[in-house]
């Protein structure tokens, strides 16, 4: 079956406190499965769209782990590959509301060598969009070619990128700025965090990051627990972000972009599709995982991000 969507990037194994304590005095701990990619497929699953992750994992017990976690939850994972010889990666999670702190073992994964043939693969299911995140440049010099190479060559499938600057996979700063801003000009809809445009590239407000990122149809500025700002040739959007109770960080910008791109595949209304995307982005900040699980049917989040819409909110 075609795919709405198709992600392409590394997922790794992740290790977690399971009591939310810091590393450092957990007793006992809890496997699990996160990567930017794959937490965006598996929030579209959960919304109801298809989805499918196109990555490779190692011939390992980590990589069967990753693969029939991110199955799981309703995506396609037939066109990952396994590589013979390589590990799948893997992190650990230290826990903290102010945000968390990773160590990654993941140099040399079998993700490293994502490719032009990968990117082939995806095109061949022929998905309505690809997207795609700026951890996998970070990854080698293949990766950044294969990111490259896709964001080119999406010709009738629209894409999106979300910028997803991780400091500790870029030793050099200005080569990340460069890279990362090169790349988000040539997707259709860019995600990106005020707080990082800033750390990138110097810009304090999201009409600034809007002019620094002028050639995609959509940019979407996310600041925090504030809003989200939404520049579309239809005009600008701003949306409050409702106010939740922070168990864990990580993962929230992923859920967001699930639930602004699965707001546009059903043709919903800008203002809506940012409060969809709080609405997920929600979801993630309440659970220890990567991913949040939505607690109520999807509909229903739909229905609440429309309505406020036709209310005139």
């Amino acid at each position: 079956m075609r795919p709405d969507v198709v992600c392409l990037g590394e997922s790794m194994a992740q290790l977690v406190p399971a009591d939310g304590k810091p590393l450092r005095s957990a007793e006992s701990f809890v496997l699990t499965t996160a990567g930017a990619e794959s937490n965006v497929a598996q929030g579209l699953a959960q919304l109801g769209s298809t989805a499918a992750w196109v990555s490779l994992v190692g011939d390992d017990a980590l990589g069967s782990r990753v693969l029939a976690d991110v199955a799981a939850s309703g995506v396609d994972v037939s066109l990952t590959r396994r590589r013979d010889r390589d590990r799948t990666g893997l992190f650990l999670k230290d826990p903290a509301a102010d945000g968390s702190r990773v160590t990654y073992y993941r140099d040399g994964s079998a993700a490293s060598h994502l490719s032009r043939a990968d990117v082939d693969r995806a095109f061949a299911a022929r998905p309505r969009h690809l997207h795609l995140s700026g951890v996998t440049p970070a990854l080698s010099a293949s990766c950044r070619d294969a990111v490259r190479y896709a964001l080119s060559s999406a010709h009738g499938v629209s894409t999106s990128f979300d910028v997803n600057h991780r400091p500790v996979l870029w030793p050099d700063p200005r080569a990340a700025a460069l890279t990362l801003r090169a790349l988000a000009q040539r997707a259709d809809v860019v995600f990106v965090g005020l707080d990082e445009a800033a750390a990138l590239w110097g810009t304090t407000t999201p009409e600034q990051v809007r002019e620094l990122l002028a050639e995609p149809a959509a940019v979407v500025v996310k600041d925090g627990a504030v809003d989200a700002t939404a520049f579309t040739t239809e005009g600008r959007f701003t949306e409050p972000a409702p106010p939740v109770d922070v168990v864990e960080p990580v993962g929230a910008g992923d859920a967001f972009a699930a639930g602004w791109l699965h707001g546009m595949l059903i043709g919903l209304p800008h203002p809506a599709r940012l409060r969809l995307g709080h609405l997920m982005a929600g979801a993630a900040l309440t659970s220890l995982s990567d991913h949040g699980t939505i607690t109520r049917p999807p509909g229903d989040l739909v229905r609440e991000a429309d309505r406020a819409t036709a209310a005139g909110s």
